[in-house]
């Protein structure tokens, strides 16, 4: 009977224990996410701009895009629990398709640098979540690609504000979703033409959304120590 009351006194202790043990923290952690996602950018003021060109005046509008593809991989490190400093590289694309004219094959690609300010909040995971926001900006290369008309390519440069969380599922892998509104124009393939010399840019940034995977680095790696008594 002792031994039972023993062996019960030290689960309570061992489970008040680890109910009381604190949530890794982020100063040092270094962290890579690779999201995947869709773009959404609906191009109204470039399609008002190509359909008042007065050979397109009174021509069937075409829908608004319904967006593209986005993927992303983040490289960032904290350098104290609410300030993470990262590198983003970035791919996103979408068609613009237009009546009577060839379709805009779009792709916007480069990397943003930025600050994320981040918080450590002790729910729905075992080692919590990490909400963040944060303003990036970076080189921009902004494609246009027409078939039949050419290929236009500028570089630029995008602003961009972002909002997510990451939910840390062990202290090395966890599951990351980010909204990233993106502010940069490109010039289409059209704008190659003279007859199309008043035609508007079109948004190479808009919403981005994304989920992916993220893997933290610890602050203090563990090492072996050398040198021990026999």
């Amino acid at each position: 009977m002792r031994r039972l009351v023993s062996l019960a006194l030290l689960l309570v202790a061992a489970s008040a224990s680890a109910q009381e043990e604190e949530l890794a923290p982020l100063n040092g952690v270094g962290r890579i996410s690779v999201q995947g996602g869709w773009r959404l950018s609906s191009n109204a003021t470039f399609y008002d701009s190509f359909y008042a060109l007065p050979s397109y005046q009174g021509v069937e509008r075409a829908p608004n895009s319904p967006g593209g593809p986005f993927v992303a991989g983040s490289f960032a490190y904290s350098v104290t629990d609410l300030i993470e400093l990262g590198i983003d590289l970035f791919a996103t694309g979408e068609q613009l398709k237009l009546t009577g004219a060839p379709t805009l094959n779009n792709v916007t690609y480069g990397a943003l640098v930025g600050v994320r300010f981040q918080g450590l909040l002790d729910v729905l995971t075992p080692e919590g979540v990490v909400p963040f926001v944060g303003i990036q900006t970076g080189p921009t290369l902004a494609l246009s690609q027409a078939e039949g008309v050419g290929v236009r390519e500028i570089f630029t440069q995008t602003w961009a504000g972002s909002v997510g969380a990451t939910f840390r599922l062990s202290h090395r892998w966890g599951i990351t979703a980010e909204y990233r509104l993106a502010f940069v124009r490109g010039q289409s393939a059209f704008n190659t033409r003279k007859e199309f010399e008043q035609l508007a840019s079109y948004n190479a940034g808009g919403n981005w959304f994304a989920v992916g995977v993220t893997y933290l680095l610890p602050a203090d790696p563990s090492r072996p120590i050398g040198g021990g008594m026999p």
